[in-house]
């Protein structure tokens, strides 16, 4: 799947922080399932938008 994450926003967010180069993949594989799990929840209710309440 596709880069979710903006690496420049993360490093503003986590500003005075050292971030480490395998720091990024983890965190776009963690975006991922969160959005699988919305998806799937959402599916799960007849739904095809997703909201927030999936999260």
């Amino acid at each position: 799947m596709a880069n979710l994450v903006v690496k420049a926003a993360v490093k503003d967010q986590l500003e005075g922080q050292n971030v480490a180069s395998d720091f990024y993949d983890a965190l776009n594989e963690e975006v991922e399932t969160v959005l699988e799990d919305a998806a799937r929840r959402a599916e799960e209710n007849d739904r095809k938008t997703v909201q927030a309440r999936d999260l």
